[in-house]
């Protein structure tokens, strides 16, 4: 079978070019600090890994630190460049030559017109090197940023990584070129990281124990070869938990209602921690005891598989500034010296709120983490966090990067510098006094019909993968909608069939996981089918499976690895057609209610494709959610609620000691 070569892109011949003669193994444009502003969709930030080794070339050649340029992973391209120009190479030790003649890093080289800059494979320590060029690359922007991202098919000049023959433009030069980054300026790597971190947003005792949090910081973690931009896995000891589960957000004591999460958290995906990287999610539902502050995320980048990482706890407000590029980033040390951290398991504070209680929880000295209620589904606790997004929404307050809705939180992302923690937490203490109370909170909801192949074709091939890649004898395998079935209490997989397709999905989140992809629950209790997610996660997922994860249902939105259990599949939420510009991509909404109709395989493959062309419609009627008429709801089914939560909570709990029986869960401490 012949392989099918990208299309190479082509500039008009009146612009200064450099041509791709070869792609290196995953080189990408970037720039920063990326897609910013988009993190409440699903859409990461992405932008260069190594940040710092990115925004130091550019300086040493006069651009503006976040002109575009290219991340190289392993090893970078050799490229030809029309006219005369200037290039600096950083990062991660490699062999770098200009028309065969070896020439330094980290140093402003000139390249004659028709020059070749060949950059070799990393030798390391560190894994991407930043190739920088005087004027930076001129690409077309996608929702503000010409950075890659490859997983969503958009950025850069393609959407992919660089091919053969690409020819991509250069901007005119605006700055004076430099020698070169000084040695002070530069980063330190290594193969024994450690990476300054501050407590939260969920440690101990909630979550972890005392002793499961000491460990995390007195183990020297082994970075593992599945790591990419989403993401660094790394190899350590198991928690023990403080909890036996997650409850109504799955079986598994690592699962916690859905909450946006922070680039650099060390996420539990059940009992695998990962380090979020660039590319990663924006919501999902694992714990996360510990973040790496902004200054230090450019480590991220230079993990390669077989290091060493330690996290070293530092207070919040004595963390290097990001802004920083010099000695006060810190970066030219090999340790990171610090007097502990802030000693408060990463809460910042409690207070009583006028509906439910209000805890605020540290992510990072750039986040914070604002929850309501307690560790149940409550959609008036989602009526609460939304009350609070349009509040700081009409706010505009300055310093404010991100805000991003969870099921029963919302994510505050700020620039530490313009607006520290304390005078955003008091900011937030004056918004939450003038909220409205619950029973006026009306929100606008559409009705939104989609089509549902049940058990797809697609979804069974994600199976097989998993049980001949991952593992075979996992509980929900080989087949989840039997998984489901038995951790309800269903009599046969039918019933699965009927509670999905006469529930009504009520959208929480936006970008579960990425490009506009909803995690929504049932609004009514007694079609909450609650399931457990894969435990460690897949690798594949086809783009736009159904899964359900706690009480939760997901659409992907992309291909990508994912833990929810799968029902089948439907049409594409994300518009790939949108320039992002006048229309948005994204087709939901928070607070759209979701039902099913059913169609074949085949059926579901023609309205892709239609959609795909430009032919699809979304099926949507005006309305809204009012939260006094939901009240009413369940006070009238209260019987009936209760009694399928009873039977569903003792299905629950058989299939739990089932698992606890078999050695797939550790016993709580």
């Amino acid at each position: 079978m012949t392989a099918v070569l990208p299309e190479p892109v082509r500039i008009a011949r009146d612009t200064t070019t450099m041509r791709v003669l070869r792609p290196g193994m995953l080189t990408t444009v970037q720039d920063w600090p990326g897609r910013v502003g988009y993190w409440h969709v699903g859409v990461p930030p992405s932008g260069p890994m190594d940040d710092l080794s990115f925004r130091l070339g550019n300086r040493a050649l006069g651009n503006p630190e976040g002109a575009a340029g290219l991340e190289c992973t392993l090893g970078g391209p050799a490229l030809v460049f029309d006219a005369a120009t200037w290039v600096c190479v950083t990062g991660a030790p490699t062999p770098v030559t200009v028309n065969g003649q070896p020439v330094r890093q980290w140093r402003s080289v000139p390249v004659p017109a028709g020059g070749v800059l060949d950059v070799g494979a990393v030798r390391g320590p560190g894994m991407r090197c930043y190739i920088l060029i005087a004027g930076g690359l001129d690409v077309p922007e996608y929702l503000g940023s010409r950075a890659t991202f490859t997983l969503g098919k958009f950025g850069g000049a393609t959407g992919r990584a660089l091919a053969a023959d690409d020819e991509l433009a250069i901007g005119a030069p605006i700055g004076s070129v430099r020698a070169g980054v000084t040695g002070d300026d530069q980063p330190v790597l290594t193969r024994r990281w450690e990476l300054a971190v501050t407590e939260g947003p969920h440690g101990a005792p909630e979550f972890f124990t005392r002793k499961d949090f000491d460990t995390i910081l007195d183990t020297d973690y082994e970075v593992h070869f599945n790591s990419d931009r989403t993401g660094v896995r790394l190899v350590g000891p198991k928690p023990r938990w403080a909890r036996p589960d997650g409850g109504e957000a799955g079986m598994h004591p690592s699962n916690i209602h859905d909450n946006a999460y922070s680039i650099g958290a060390l996420d539990f995906t059940g009992d695998t921690p990962i380090l979020l990287g660039p590319d990663g999610p924006s919501l999902g539902g694992f714990v996360c005891p510990v973040t790496v502050v902004a200054a230090e995320r450019w480590k991220l980048g230079q993990l390669t598989p077989g290091d060493t990482v330690r996290f070293v706890p530092v207070r919040a407000d004595r963390a290097a500034s990001p802004r920083a590029l010099g000695a006060h980033r810190r970066a030219n040390w090999p340790i990171v010296l610090s007097g502990g951290g802030d000693g408060d398991d990463g809460v910042l504070a409690r207070r009583d709120g006028a509906d439910a209680s209000v805890t605020y929880r540290r992510q990072g000295d750039d986040g914070v983490l604002i929850e309501y209620g307690d560790l149940t589904l409550d959609l008036e606790l989602r009526a609460r966090v939304h009350a609070l997004h349009r509040a700081l929404l009409d706010r505009g307050e300055p310093g404010v990067t991100e805000l991003t809705p969870g099921v029963r939180s919302l994510q505050v992302r700020t620039d530490p510098d313009r607006l520290p923690t304390p005078k955003l937490l008091a900011l937030l203490g004056e918004v939450e006094n003038d909220l409205p109370a619950a029973e006026d909170l009306v929100v606008p909801s559409r009705t939104v019909r989609l089509p549902l192949s049940w058990d797809d074709p697609s979804t069974r091939e994600a199976i097989t993968r998993y049980m001949h890649g991952v593992r075979a004898d996992a509980p929900w395998c080989p087949w989840n909608i039997e998984f489901i079935r038995r951790a309800n209490g269903l009599a046969t997989v039918d019933e699965v069939f009927d509670t999905v397709f006469a529930a009504e999905y009520l959208v929480l989140g936006l970008g579960d996981v990425y490009l506009g992809a909803p995690v929504a629950t049932p609004t009514d209790p007694r079609h909450r089918l609650v399931t457990t997610k894969y435990n460690p996660a897949r690798t594949w997922t086809p783009e736009n499976a159904v899964g359900i994860g706690g009480a939760y249902l997901c659409i992907y939105g992309m291909e990508g690895p994912g833990g929810y259990q799968f029902v089948g599949r439907t049409t594409q939420v994300w518009n790939h057609r949108s320039s992002g510009y006048g229309e948005d991509p994204w087709l939901l909404r928070y607070f759209d209610r979701i039902s099913w109709y059913p169609v074949s395989a085949q059926e579901l493959t023609d309205l892709r494709a239609d959609f795909a062309a430009g032919r699809g419609e979304l099926q949507a009627e005006d309305g809204e959610f009012r939260l006094t008429d939901y009240r009413a709801f369940l006070a009238a089914n209260a019987e009936s609620i209760a009694r399928f939560r009873a039977h569903q909570s003792e299905a629950f709990t058989a299939e739990r000691n089932s698992w606890r029986d078999s050695g797939e869960l550790a016993e709580a401490h």
